[in-house]
This record gives structure tokens, C-alpha cells and sequence, in this order.
């Protein structure tokens, strides 16, 4: 089947592969950027982030030197910050260590914050043109139909199956090309809903497809309900300026910038004062509400309601920091806070 495989893919790949401004880039860097922003996100997303992000920063060397602040601003809405961060640190790295070139050792490569198995096979392969497999949800999805995988596609052992079946079917030579043109193949074609099975070009070596179970594979396991939390946020303004909180350097959104905020149980109003003095030493008066946004997280939901409020003294406080209105976008926020910046500017 491996033959048969590559060369009917290959083919398909000349004629139907996506034009894409990272591909076919002299520099490594430029894959192993789009890479990292493809991770979860869809292409359709990530190309103005990634054409925006080489134009501030066009190289390692660049991005190294820049503030974590503006490495974040460039991030803003792509979500899944701890990317942008992991990238960030990443090149610092190559460019004291490696002298501003990722390295064409795996092993190094792989040591780097952010780069996982996957990510060290498509950059192996597509910059350095090197005989490596590698397997996105794409790629998972693809393997898991052509050879009717019954195994949980999100389990060891089946994630094993898969690697397996990537490395085996890599032609020599080409596992560039062929990686991409499986990504290819899983964003236009082998669809996780409603495959295009009429117009693949793998149709007549896939085992699912001839067996019926193409709807039905990959098998993944169930996903939990995801929890949902209720957050009452403060906007304090006085003379033109707005009170902000920088989240800690670690975690969800870690290093960008937030209204005062808490978890509440029950009438967000009334728990308001209590929480802001807990967290900030804040002592806050007179709530007026502006507005309910609502959002999803991977792992789950949270409905913050903002309220614009007096307060006495500001405390002196490390992670509190007083922002000029005018001045907001230049502060990296999450969805949930860019929401609330935009009503009140």
C-alpha cells in the first residue's frame, strides 16, 4: 500500500496543495512559527497572524530581543498563549545557544519549550527536508481511515498505531511534501464531519471507506462537561486612566493584562467588594453594571459581568498597574477583558 499511498497523494498534492505563505520559506524559522500557530487553530486564523508576526519579528534574533509585552500584543486573540510565550523563550535559546538557527539535531530540537514530537517532525521535515513522520489531528484522522483504526485514536497505544503507520508510509525523499499534502488532504478532503470521500484520491486504498466506517473512525474518547464559572470584574477609572491586573507569568493568559476580577457563587454585585478586597486589597463603592461577556476555555466556561466602580485609595500593589484609556491596545488582554476595553473605550 505504501506506494500506492504516496504516489496517488503526490500527485494530488502538485494539482490540489494549498498555497500558504510559509511554504516553500528559505528560513526554518518561518515553519517552525507557523507550526506552533497551527496547533489548534485553523489555517483560515492563522495566516494574518503569522504574515503580521514576520513582519515585527523576521527572524529569531528579532524575536529574542523583543519584550514579552509586544510578543502578546502580536498574539493577541490567537488564544493558547502559553504558545507565544514557549516561542518566545524558544528563541532566546537559539539565539544565544544556536546562533540564531534552530537546529537541524533533533534531539535539540525537541529541547526546546514548546516542541513536542509532532512539531519536531514537521519541522524536520519541511525545512530541513529530512526523512521524518509526523502526526496533527489531521494526520491522525487520515491514518485512522485509510487503515480502518479501531483503537482510541487519543490513547497510547493508539497514538502508537498511528505513529507507526506515519513511518512506515513515509516515502524517502519526499516526507516534506508528503506530510503537507496529508495536512492537506485532512483540512479539504477527509473531513472530521461529512468526509469528501467521492473526491480522494486515497479513496480506493482506504479501508474504511470500504468497510462503511469512515464516520466512525478515529474512535476518540468522550469528552467531559466542560464546567462553567461565574466572575464579577471591576472598571475603576479616574482622570483618564483605568486600573488593570498583569496575570502571573505562569498559567492561563499568564503575563497579560486584566480588569480586577474574581470567581463568584452567587450575585456577582454583591460578592464583588468581598472578592476584589481579598485578591487586590481593593476597596471598591457605587456598581453601576456595564455589560455580560461570555466565553469559551478548552477546558471551561466562564460569564464575567463588569461593573464600573469608585474606589477609595489604590493600595500599593504589584500586580495592579493605572493604564491611560488611549493607551489600552497596547496592553495584551484575553478575549473576555479586550470585550470589556472596547465598552468602555
Amino acid at each position: 500500500m505504501k506506494t500506492h499511498l504516496s504516489s496517488r497523494l503526490l500527485k494530488w498534492y502538485r494539482q490540489h496543495g494549498r498555497t500558504l505563505p510559509w511554504r516553500d520559506h528559505p528560513d526554518a524559522y518561518a515553519v517552525w512559527v507557523s507550526e506552533i500557530m497551527l496547533q489548534q487553530t485553523r489555517v483560515e486564523t492563522v495566516i494574518p497572524y503569522f504574515e503580521k508576526w514576520m513582519n515585527l519579528f523576521p527572524d529569531v534574533t528579532t524575536l529574542a530581543k523583543a519584550s514579552e509585552q509586544d510578543v502578546l500584543n502580536a498574539w493577541e486573540g490567537l488564544g493558547y498563549y502559553s504558545r507565544a510565550r514557549n516561542l518566545h523563550q524558544a528563541a532566546k535559546i537559539v539565539a544565544s545557544k544556536f546562533n540564531g538557527q534552530l537546529p537541524r539535531d533533533l534531539t535539540e530540537l525537541r529541547s526546546l519549550p514548546g516542541i513536542g514530537r509532532y512539531t519536531v517532525g514537521a519541522i524536520a521535515s519541511m525545512a530541513f527536508g529530512m526523512d521524518e513522520a509526523t502526526l496533527d489531528g489531521n494526520l491522525r484522522r487520515v491514518f485512522a481511515r485509510l487503515f480502518d483504526a479501531s483503537e482510541f485514536a487519543d490513547s497510547p497505544i493508539g497514538e502508537k498505531i498511528l505513529w507507526d503507520l506515519a513511518a512506515q508510509n513515509l516515502p524517502k525523499g519526499q516526507a516534506g511534501d508528503y506530510n503537507q499534502a496529508l495536512m492537506d488532504l485532512g483540512a479539504t478532503i477527509c473531513l472530521p464531519k461529512n468526509p469528501r470521500c467521492l473526491l480522494c484520491p486515497l479513496m480506493e486504498i482506504c479501508e474504511s471507506r470500504k468497510n462503511g466506517t469512515q464516520d466512525l473512525r478515529p474512535v476518540l474518547k468522550a469528552k467531559k462537561t466542560s464546567p462553567q464559572y461565574i466572575h464579577a470584574a471591576a472598571v475603576i477609572i479616574q482622570r483618564g486612566r483605568v486600573l488593570l491586573a498583569q496575570r502571573p507569568a505562569d498559567g492561563l493568559l499568564g503575563g497579560m493584562w486584566e480588569f480586577p476580577n474574581g470567581r463568584v457563587n452567587a450575585d456577582p454585585a454583591k460578592e464583588l467588594t468581598k472578592i476584589l478586597n481579598a485578591a487586590y486589597s481593593l476597596k471598591v463603592k457605587k456598581k453601576e453594571a456595564l455589560g455580560v461577556i461570555q466565553h469559551a476555555y478548552t477546558h471551561f466556561k466562564v460569564t464575567v459581568h463588569a461593573f464600573r466602580c469608585d474606589c477609595a485609595p489604590i493600595p500599593k500593589n504589584k500586580k495592579l498597574k493605572w493604564v491611560r484609556i488611549i493607551e489600552l491596545d497596547d496592553y495584551p488582554m484575553g478575549k473576555v477583558d479586550r470585550g470589556i476595553a472596547n465598552k468602555i473605550k
